[in-house]
C-alpha cells in the first residue's frame, strides 16, 4: 500500500486547532435506526405471533415478559403481563407475570394459549385474564397428569384441533404432548429424555428438540423438528413420519430431498392447504405444498438483514415464530430485528405499523440503513465514514450526506477470503483506520489478522493469517490473537492492539511485524520499557503527531502511553474501575473501548455508555452520556444516551463520529455553541 504522507489515526486531521475551554457536545444520529422507531416501548426479542379473525396481531414479547396486541390500525398495547417484570403469576392484565414466552396459539373465540418458559402452559382471555392450565412454574419434568399435576421441560410450540385439544412441543423432553379441554395431559409421541430421529408409532418415535406445531384439516399434526432438520407429521393415531427435510442445508425439493437449517416454526393455510416454515438458520421463509414440494418464499439464504421487498430481496435477522391470518398472509416474529414482518402469499415482505428493525444489514440513506453491532469507524479527507460492521462481517461506507453502502465483504458471510468488494470475507471485523491515500486497515478479530483495503475495494491480508499466535515476522508469517484496534502513523506504520496476546504490535510499511510493548501471554499491569511492560486486554490504539502511541485497556481501566523510545507509562485512570472525571490517576474509567486523537493531542474515548475527553496534560472530562445509564437518545452532554458505544473518530471539522454498537447506529457529536474554537493558520 502507498506510504502515508500525513498522520492518520482513525481519521485525518489537517487543520491545527486549539481549544480554549471545556464544553459538552451535542450528539445526534447520523445513520442506522433512529432513536425512536415507535411511539411506544419497542419489542425486545419477539418469539412468536398469532392473528385473530379480526386481524389483530398478538406478540410474544419475550424479553419484555408481556403479550402485546397490535390492532388493525397499528396501535400497540400490552394485553397481559407487566413490562420488564418476569415471574409466574396468574391474574388480570398487568397483575399477571410471565417467564420466557415461547409461543402462542389462538382459539376461534380469541382465547390465547401460551407456552411459558417457566415450564407451564397458560391461557389468556380476550380481556387479559391469565390462568395456568398445565404444568408447575419452575418445575421441570415429564409427568402426565391433570392440570398442574403434569410437568413439562421447556415447552414451546402449540397447536389446537377442532375439538379444542391443545398440542404441545415439549422441547426439553423431545416429546409431543396433548392437553384435553378438561386439562388431562398425555404424551402423544416420543419418549421423554430419548432424543433421536426415528419414525414410528407413539413412544417408538423420536424427536430432537421439537418446536413449532400446526395442524391440518384432517387433524394431522406437523412438527418443526430443528435437531433433525425435518418437518414431521403425526396422524391422530400418533403415527410419526417424515414429511420434508433430512439433512442440514438450503435445498428446495420434494419431501426428504429438501434441506432445512434449524426450522423453528410452522403454520398451515387452510384455504390453500399450504404450509409455511421459518427456516431459522437460513434466514428464510419456506413454503411446502400439500404434496411436500418445498420452495423458498422470502429472504436470502444465509444472509441476515432488515430489508423489506419481494422474495429474495427481503432480509430477516434470526426469524423465530409464525402466525397466519384468514387471507393467507404470514406474520414473522423477526426476533433479531425486534420487529414483526408481514409476508403476502406472493412473498412481499413489509414491516408492520411503526415498528422497525433496529439491527440488520440494509444499505440506504441515513435512518433507512441498518447495521449489526458496528464497532469501529474511520473518516477520510472527503468526509466519508468507514464502519467495521462487526456482526455483519462487512465494511460499510457512509457518504457525507448519509448514504450507506457495503464497501467490502458480504452480509452474514463470515470467513477469510481476499478479493474485491463482496467477494472478500471478514470474520467479526472490530476496527478500521485509514491513511492519507485512502487505504483502509482492518482489525479482523476472529481471523487473527490485519486486512488491507485499497480505495477501489480490493481486500488483501496485510499481516497475520486465520490462525492465532504471537509470532513476529513479515506479512502472513506473523501471528496475532484477536486483534481489536488499529491506527496508522505519519510514516505508514500500522499499530495493533493485540488483545488476546496482551501486547501492542507494529507493522512497518514493508509489513514487518514487531512487538512494540508488552509480552505475549503475560497479562498484568506494569509500566516499563517495551517487553517489560504489562497490559491486560488492550482494546485500541491511537498515535499523536510526535509518534507517541496511546492504548486503552479494558481490564486495567487505564490509558497507557508508549513513547517513541518505547517507555510505557500510565497516562490517565487507575484501578479500581469507576466513573470519575479528574486529572491523571484521579480519573476513573469503567469499560474503555476505543480511542481517537485530534491535532491538538486531545484524546477521545468510549467508556461504557459515555464519551470522554482527555487533554494533552491528562485531564479527563465527560462529553456525553451518563454513567450506568444505557439508552438511545440524542441530546447535549448528559442528555444524550448511548448503549455500549465502541468506535470513535474525529473528522477534519472536529466532529466526533461514534459507532454506537448496541444501538446499531452511527452517531455524531459536535461541540455546543458555548465552546469557542480558534483556528491557527
Amino acid at each position: 500500500m502507498p506510504r502515508l504522507q500525513r498522520l492518520s489515526v482513525a481519521c485525518l486531521l489537517v487543520i491545527p486547532m486549539f481549544r480554549t475551554e471545556a464544553a459538552e457536545y451535542t450528539f445526534r444520529h447520523f445513520a442506522g435506526a433512529p432513536p425512536s422507531v415507535a411511539a411506544v416501548a419497542p419489542l425486545d426479542a419477539p418469539n412468536d405471533v398469532a392473528v385473530d379473525a379480526a386481524g389483530n396481531v398478538y406478540i410474544a414479547d419475550a424479553y419484555n415478559y408481556v403479550i402485546r396486541k397490535m390492532s388493525i390500525d397499528g396501535a400497540l398495547t400490552v394485553l397481559a403481563g407487566a413490562m420488564g417484570s418476569r415471574g409466574s403469576a396468574d391474574g388480570l392484565a398487568s397483575a399477571a407475570r410471565f417467564g420466557w414466552i415461547e409461543q402462542l396459539v389462538i382459539a376461534p373465540d380469541g382465547t390465547l394459549y401460551v407456552a411459558d418458559g417457566s415450564d407451564t402452559i397458560r391461557k389468556v382471555t380476550p380481556a387479559g385474564e391469565v390462568t395456568t392450565i398445565a404444568g408447575q412454574p419452575g418445575v421441570s419434568g415429564s409427568a402426565d397428569g391433570i392440570g398442574t399435576a403434569a410437568t413439562f421441560s421447556g415447552p414451546s410450540g402449540l397447536a389446537l384441533d377442532a375439538s379444542g385439544n391443545l398440542y404441545v412441543a415439549d422441547t426439553g423432553n423431545h416429546t409431543i404432548r396433548k392437553i384435553t379441554p378438561s386439562g388431562a395431559v398425555t404424551t402423544l409421541a416420543g419418549t421423554a429424555g430419548r432424543e433421536g430421529g426415528a419414525d414410528g408409532s407413539g413412544s417408538a418415535a423420536r424427536f430432537s428438540y421439537p418446536r413449532g406445531l400446526t395442524i391440518d384439516t384432517a387433524g394431522n399434526l406437523y412438527v418443526a423438528d430443528p435437531g433433525n432438520e425435518e418437518i414431521r407429521r403425526i396422524t391422530p393415531a400418533g403415527v410419526v413420519t417424515t414429511f420434508a427435510g433430512s439433512l442440514e442445508g438450503a435445498v428446495d425439493g420434494r419431501g426428504t430431498a429438501a434441506r432445512f437449517d434449524a426450522p423453528r416454526d410452522i403454520v398451515f393455510d387452510r384455504a390453500t392447504a399450504t404450509f409455511y416454515v421459518i427456516d431459522h438458520g437460513n434466514e428464510t421463509l419456506r413454503r411446502i405444498s400439500a404434496s411436500g414440494d418445498v420452495t423458498t418464499l422470502a429472504g436470502s439464504t444465509g444472509v441476515s438483514g432488515a430489508a423489506d421487498g419481494l422474495g429474495s430481496e427481503a432480509r430477516f435477522n434470526g426469524p423465530w415464530g409464525l402466525g397466519i391470518d384468514t387471507q393467507g398472509n404470514v406474520y414473522v416474529a423477526d426476533r433479531g430485528n425486534d420487529a414483526i414482518r408481514k409476508v403476502t402469499p406472493q412473498g412481499r415482505v413489509s414491516t408492520l405499523g411503526t415498528l422497525a428493525a433496529r439491527e440488520g444489514h440494509a444499505d440506504g440513506n441515513a435512518s433507512n440503513a441498518r447495521f449489526d453491532s458496528p464497532s469501529g469507524v474511520a473518516v477520510d479527507r472527503l468526509g466519508n465514514i468507514f464502519v467495521a460492521d462487526t456482526d455483519n462481517h462487512t465494511i460499510r461506507k457512509i457518504s457525507p450526506w448519509g448514504e450507506v453502502t457495503t464497501f467490502a465483504g458480504s452480509p452474514g458471510q463470515g470467513g477469510h477470503a481476499d478479493g474485491t468488494g463482496a467477494a472478500a470475507r471478514f470474520y467479526y471485523p472490530e476496527d478500521v483506520a485509514i491513511d492519507a491515500s485512502g487505504n483502509l486497515f482492518v482489525a479482523d478479530n476472529l481471523n487473527h489478522a490485519v486486512r488491507g483495503i485499497t480505495p477501489d475495494g480490493a481486500v488483501t491480508t496485510y499481516a497475520g493469517a486465520p490462525f492465532s499466535g504471537s509470532q513476529d515476522g513479515v506479512g502472513s508469517a506473523a501471528r496475532f490473537r484477536f486483534p481489536t484496534g488499529v491506527a496508522v502513523d505519519a510514516l505508514g506504520n500500522v499499530y495493533v492492539a493485540d488483545e488476546g496476546n496482551n501486547t501492542v504490535r507494529m507493522i512497518s510499511p514493508s509489513r514487518e511485524v514487531t512487538t512494540l510493548a508488552g509480552s505475549a501471554g503475560q497479562a498484568g499491569f506494569m509500566d516499563g520499557f517495551r517487553s517489560a511492560a504489562r497490559f491486560d486486554k488492550p482494546s485500541d490504539v491511537a498515535v499523536d503527531a510526535a509518534g507517541n502511541v496511546y492504548v486503552t485497556e479494558w481490564f486495567n481501566h487505564t490509558i497507557r502511553r508508549i513513547s517513541t523510545a518505547g517507555d510505557v507509562t500510565t497516562f490517565a485512570g487507575a484501578t479500581p474501575a469507576g466513573s470519575a472525571d479528574g486529572a491523571g490517576a484521579a480519573a476513573r474509567f469503567l469499560a474503555l473501548r476505543r480511542v481517537a486523537i485530534d491535532s491538538d493531542g486531545n484524546l477521545f474515548v468510549t467508556d461504557a455508555d459515555r464519551i470522554r475527553m482527555i487533554s494533552p496534560t491528562g485531564n479527563v472530562v465527560t462529553l456525553g452520556g451518563q454513567h450506568g445509564v444505557e439508552g438511545n437518545r440524542d441530546g447535549r452532554g448528559a442528555g444524550a444516551l448511548f448503549d455500549d458505544p465502541h468506535g470513535i473518530a474525529v473528522d477534519e471539522s472536529g466532529r466526533l463520529v461514534i459507532a454506537d454498537r448496541d444501538n446499531h447506529s452511527i452517531r455524531v457529536g459536535a461541540e455546543a455553541q458555548t465552546r469557542r474554537r480558534a483556528v491557527a493558520r
